[in-house]
């Protein structure tokens, strides 16, 4: 009967079929750029240390480069594809090898470096652009008694900056002041026992995410400088750690106790149990997690392999849902992630990749497209992104304020239009304490009565669209996918009923995404009216 009973349970786990999971990103793949749009001869640093080595912008690629003497990088204007010249010009002064970069978010011509020299620098880049050398930096910052890994500037403050070294503290800098050098930091950070390997912050900087040599992943105040939350690091040795937007929740790469590579995600609130575990190969190969806040979609990219694994990472259980993975043959040395304000929105693009191939002294760009069969603008995959207007000034940040980035729309002719949007139980209160603060970039030509009128338009045509809906369905006994059957005949085979159903999918979808585009539509306008009221108050 045992030998039965395990027969019946094996059928019907072979007849149990998942559940179909709709999506947007279902069917997202990687596209590499043609040869005339990668950048060639470039030369690639071959440190060894566990970082990017590419920072770029909507204006400029950054890349950390082999030099002799100190360190040093090259800054690449995005349009100018192509080879590099052999004495293409560098960005130098560190006494030591060049460790990361990062550019300003709010900057597009201002850059940070750190070296092993124990410094960290900040450069501004000629404007309009010229090439040329570069070796004086607008700000030195010394306080560091070892060699720096790690920066990282705040994302919704202005001329706030963190640094992480082999000392094992994370430094605070304010750069906002007149001075060329800096020797003490507004805050430093000293609750890590070893290396600190990675740091992120939530949407709006008021929690900190810390990877550290000891395994264990960290959740800090960066004002207080105190630890909320911390794993135990038994089961899972952290690399990588990523805030997930405005999930509450973080992921990390790393391996398991077993040396496979593994991602886990973890509840921000509660680091004692992970939420979610992952094997996902015997590779030795670092992970580096980048999240799109704006599409909910993580991509795990492997060093020293050409491969990126994607996923949709949800709420509810299963949390992290496998797309595809983009394949190929060039290995990355380091990678950089072009910020979705600088996307192509005519290709359906989502991310974009500048991957480096140091064997050919390459940078690959990889772009993350969806399919779609319209050319036009698609504003269900675009939602408002963070622009580029800091929300905070550095003063207001170090006095305990903390808010959320100020959005702009992708759509083309949109783009200078700014709004913050908070949480749902912030939004009003921060209306009412500081709307000027809100405010203080007007809208470029729209009036109120304009925006106004232009919403009732669209509610009134999608009221006109659910009558007609309505009306449609009081039909269905004798009209079918706008078919009429007393005309046209019922389908007599299956595959003419299978056709006439795919038929109906397919205007179903077509409804359902003109209606989630209106809804968008109406989103923005009413954002534009509470912007022009209130810059009309005060």
């Amino acid at each position: 009967m045992a030998f039965y009973d395990a027969l019946q349970i094996k059928a019907l786990e072979m007849s149990w079929q998942p559940q179909y999971r709709s999506s947007k990103y279902r069917h997202v793949f990687g596209k590499p750029a043609n040869k005339e749009n990668c950048y060639d001869n470039v030369p690639i640093t071959r440190s060894v240390h566990d970082n990017h080595f590419c920072a770029v912008n909507p204006s400029f690629i950054a890349v950390v480069t082999e030099c002799a003497g100190g360190g040093a990088f090259i800054v690449i204007p995005i349009q100018q594809s192509g080879k590099l010249d052999p004495h293409y010009p560098k960005i130098c002064g560190h006494r030591g090898n060049v460790l990361d970069i990062k550019w300003n978010p709010f900057d597009d011509y201002v850059i940070a470096s750190c070296s092993e020299d124990a410094s960290v620098k900040i450069w501004d880049i000629p404007k309009p652009y010229v090439t040329k050398s570069i070796t004086n930096a607008r700000k030195e910052l010394v306080g560091h008694s070892r060699r720096v890994g790690l920066i990282e500037w705040h994302p919704t403050a202005s001329n706030i900056i963190f640094s992480t070294a082999y000392d094992y503290k994370i430094m605070i800098w304010n750069i906002d002041n007149e001075e060329p050098i800096i020797y003490s930091p507004v805050r430093t950070i000293e609750c890590h026992k070893d290396v600190i390997l990675s740091m992120s912050f939530n949407l709006d900087g008021s929690l900190m995410a810390t990877s550290c040599k000891d395994r264990k992943v960290r959740v800090i105040d960066p004002l207080k400088g105190c630890i909320i939350q911390e794993s135990d690091g038994k089961t899972h040795k952290a690399s990588k750690v990523l805030f997930l937007g405005n999930m509450k929740k973080l992921v990390s790469t790393g391996t398991s106790r077993w040396n496979n590579r593994q991602v886990v995600l973890w509840d921000q609130d509660d680091l004692s149990v992970p939420l979610h575990q992952e094997d996902l190969d015997g590779s030795s190969g670092l992970l580096f997690p980048f999240f799109d806040n704006d599409t909910d979609m993580l991509y795990l990219v492997g060093k020293g392999e050409g491969n990126i694994r994607y996923y949709e990472v949800n709420l509810q259980k299963s949390y992290l849902q496998y797309l595809n993975e983009y394949r190929s043959c060039l290995p990355q040395k380091g990678i950089g992630v072009l910020p979705k304000r600088g996307v192509d929105v005519s290709s359906c693009e989502v991310f974009r990749f500048y991957k480096l191939v140091t064997i050919k002294g390459l940078i690959e760009p990889v772009s993350m497209i969806v399919p779609r069969r319209s050319e036009s603008y698609q504003e269900d995959i675009y939602p408002m992104t963070a622009g580029t207007r800091p929300a905070l000034t550095a003063h207001e940040w170090l006095s305990g304020i903390n808010r959320g980035p100020l959005l702009v729309s992708l759509k083309p002719g949109l783009k200078s239009s700014q709004f913050h949007i908070a949480n749902s139980n912030e939004e009003d209160e921060l209306l009412s304490k500081e709307p000027k603060k809100l405010c203080e970039e007007k809208p470029p030509t729209k009036t109120l009565w304009e925006i106004e009128y232009k919403t009732e338009i669209i509610r009134e045509d999608r009221g006109r669209r659910r009558f007609t809906e309505k009306s449609q369905e009081t039909r269905n006994s004798l009209i079918s996918n706008g078919l009429d059957l007393f005309e046209c005949p019922a389908p007599k085979t299956e595959n003419e009923l299978l056709q006439m159903f795919y038929k109906q999918q397919e205007e179903i979808r077509r409804l359902r995404d003109q209606l989630s585009q209106r809804d968008i539509q109406i989103r923005q306008l009413e954002l534009e009216i509470k912007n022009v009221r209130n810059s009309s108050v005060y």
